[in-house]
């Protein structure tokens, strides 16, 4: 919502292009959020437990990656590496939980 109301203003002239780019800093900032979020919801199990755990911590340090690199870092960079930190992120929970599920299987 954040980015469309800056494409927006970029529109109508009210702020730059390089400005408008920087409100996407925003983005990570929200994946940390609920990022943060996720361990303090109510999981059904250990298993779950211990896997929003993990969830939590790679969306929070992806999503400040990602936030810190769109805020200072040059947008060709921050366009790859931001992009590939949220990517990291989310494959380190995904790893984890097939291999949390491969345990519950053996």
């Amino acid at each position: 919502m954040l980015a469309l109301a800056a494409r927006v203003a970029h529109t109508h002239g009210h702020i730059d292009h390089e400005t408008m780019l920087r409100v996407v800093a925003m983005n990570g900032l929200m994946i940390a959020y609920y990022g943060n979020r996720a361990p303090k919801r109510i999981a059904p199990s250990a298993c779950a437990r211990r896997l929003s755990r993990v969830a939590g911590w790679s969306l929070v340090l992806s999503g400040l990656v990602y936030a810190g690199l769109w805020a200072f870092a040059p947008i060709p960079l921050a366009m790859t590496a931001g992009t590939g930190a949220v990517a990291a992120g989310v494959i380190v929970t995904l790893v984890y939980g097939l291999s949390l599920w491969a345990r519950a299987d053996a």
